[in-house]
């Protein structure tokens, strides 16, 4: 009897697929049932999602690697068949993601219940706390004898420390003491600093022997040589101050980042800053900005890159543009990540000084995994009123269309396998300086919201409320305004009015509704845009495909196309006012559609478009 002949590898990977497939069918229903509410019923089913969703990123895995040459025998329609496996392992993966959302919110509101409780018998036990306390009092006094050797040791290092860090420096400006502590001068009087503290604020003598805490800002090296030397110094210092925040954050600079390309640059604009903050003119914590420099270098981060479909490895097809002969139109694309951010606002943000002049306010935000950037960069301008400078606001109410350069709904489609995915945030200003007439973008903070959890678990569609670092992305530990930290040691109060003084972003993640979820589906894998153009976008994708793909007489043809929209659309994404253009036709053509009309909207809506090429 001969021996059964093994399966091809994709009809293995099929038959895997659809068991797959009956176990999250299975895994739903059961979640449906009214045991299914049960504390130890739900974390039975939160893990038989991870694990199914590990056997789904295998096959994925496995299916990316596939090839026509694998199989022993020719297979027909081979790269159709591979994407409809492709999209039934997106749609499980989905579906596992929203169930296991669904649980921890769950979970979620029962654990705030038990900790209320919890925090009631913590308070009945702290009388017992006290008492053990005294105890520790007697044990720390015989410790104490041990410590004072430590100490010492300490303090001769503290000395030398010292004794580096003295000099003479003269004041670029009159300060006045804000708290008890901090030491008053005049312009032009000469200090010697006895001690440099990294947050900025410095142990400076004055002429009658009186010290204090003044900052950095205002002084400047007395004379000429030692200006050049102090220079050299700081520096250095600033550079050993980076390296160490990196190495204490253990940050790897992987191959192919992007910060450490944006960084060279970066750091020729330094110089301007430096002057700019020993001026007093902008916080300590303000950098250059790091996506406005990633702009500036080509078109690889802007989003018409990402519009244009993407080819597949042989150069013969599109992987990402596929038309669907039955519906008439291009195949929907689902993405690991489909989601709408808005923008709230942004409080506490510090105001520069009065030698450089505000041009606008604006937010940047894209995709990264904390090396790299993993999509376009999307900008959105921000509003303020002169009574809260400090505050900044998205999406004001305005009469007729909002302009989609203020509009705070963005949608987010990215389809990375990067377990650190997340979006990161840097708000931004573009200014002019009063006294050369110097242009230049500056980062007034950045922040990091990730998308994952460490079980690979989508984090729940809610409101964050996220502090701004400062510095740059590849630095760790720099405060947007370190005289604020500064000022919270006095004690609980100070502390509580600390965390209301920090700069903070406030953004609102949303799962995306029924309606729009079929119109982002026609657009790329990887994109960042406003929700006020996702009409215009998904209109262009259609044409990409009448064009490309159901006008051609043959998918082996290189004859040249001439197409204007094709040709021109993906440039008018940097021209806000033409697209506000396009929007206002699209809908003024809209409006005097019938409502049966509306269900074909989208030859109506692009006859209007055409009406603006």
């Amino acid at each position: 009897m001969l021996a059964r002949r093994p399966r091809d590898p994709l009809q293995a990977l099929r038959r895997r697929n659809q068991e797959l497939k009956r176990q999250v069918d299975s895994l739903l229903s059961e979640s449906q049932l009214k045991g299914a509410l049960e504390a130890s019923k739900r974390c039975d089913i939160y893990q038989r999602c991870i694990q199914l969703k590990r056997a789904i990123d295998e096959n994925k895995n496995t299916l990316q690697k596939l090839s026509k040459a694998d199989e022993s025998a020719p297979v027909g329609n081979y790269s159709q068949r591979k994407e409809e496996e492709r999209d039934l392992l997106d749609k499980l993966t989905h579906q596992l993601q929203e169930l296991a959302v669904a649980i921890s919110r769950e979970s979620i509101t029962e654990t705030g219940t038990l900790t209320e409780r919890e925090e009631d018998d913590d308070s009945a036990e702290e009388g017992d706390d006290e008492e053990d306390e005294e105890d520790d009092e007697d044990n720390s006094e015989e410790c104490g004898e041990e410590e004072k050797g430590t100490e010492e040791e300490e303090k001769q290092g503290n000395e030398s420390h010292r004794q580096a860090a003295r000099g003479e420096y003269v004041a670029v400006g009159d300060f006045a003491a804000q708290q008890v502590g901090d030491l008053t001068f005049q312009k032009g009087e000469i200090l010697l600093i006895t001690e440099k503290q990294p947050d900025g604020w410095w142990v400076a003598e004055n002429a009658k022997g009186n010290k204090g805490l003044v900052p950095r800002t205002y002084l400047e090296p007395n004379n000429k040589e030692k200006g050049e030397e102090s220079s050299e110094e700081g520096s250095e210092e600033d550079v050993e101050v980076v390296d160490e925040a990196a190495d204490g954050a253990e940050v790897k600079q992987r191959a192919g980042s992007h910060w450490s390309a944006v960084r060279k640059s970066i750091s020729e604009q330094i110089n301007t800053v430096d002057v700019l903050t020993t001026m007093g003119a902008i916080p300590a914590g303000f950098r250059p900005s790091t996506l406005s420099q990633l702009l500036e270098e080509g078109n690889q981060f802007r989003a018409c890159y990402f519009l244009q479909p993407e080819l597949t490895p042989s150069q013969l097809a599109f992987r990402d543009l596929i038309w669907d002969g039955k519906a008439g139109t291009i195949r929907s694309r689902t993405s690991r990540i489909s989601l709408i951010l808005t923008l709230w606002s942004c409080k506490m943000i510090p105001l520069p000084g009065t030698s450089i002049q505000v041009l606008s306010r604006h937010i940047r935000l894209c995709l990264s995994d904390g090396s790299k950037v993993l999509s376009n960069i999307h900008t959105v301008r921000a509003t303020w009123q002169p009574r809260k400078p400090q505050t900044w606001t998205f999406s004001p109410q305005v009469t007729g269309i909002l302009p989609c350069l203020l509009d705070g709904d963005c949608f987010i489609r990215s389809n990375s396998s990067s377990p650190d995915l997340g979006i990161l945030f840097e708000l931004g200003i573009s200014y002019i300086r009063n006294s050369t007439g110097e242009r230049g973008e500056l980062s007034c903070g950045w922040a990091f919201l990730k998308l994952f959890d460490t079980s690979g678990i989508p984090i729940p569609t809610r409101t964050y409320e996220l502090f701004l670092n400062g510095g740059t992305p590849y630095e760790k530990g720099v405060e947007v305004d370190p005289s604020v930290s500064r000022r919270a040691h006095g004690g609980v109060f100070y502390q509580m009015m600390t965390v209301r003084r920090r700069p903070q972003l406030l953004v609102k993640l949303r799962s995306v509704s029924r309606g729009w979820r079929s119109t982002l589906s026609l657009l790329p894998e990887t994109l960042i845009g406003s929700m006020c153009s996702v009409h215009l976008l998904a209109f262009y994708r259609q044409i990409l495909g009448d064009v490309l793909l159901k006008d051609r007489m043959s998918l082996q043809s290189a004859d040249l196309i001439s197409n204007p929209v094709l040709a021109t659309f993906p440039r008018l994404l940097e021209q806000p006012d033409i697209m506000d253009a396009l929007r206002s036709s699209w809908a003024e053509k809209e409006s005097t559609l019938k409502r049966s009309e509306k269900v074909g909207r989208g030859g109506d809506g692009g006859h209007a478009l055409e009406t603006h090429r």
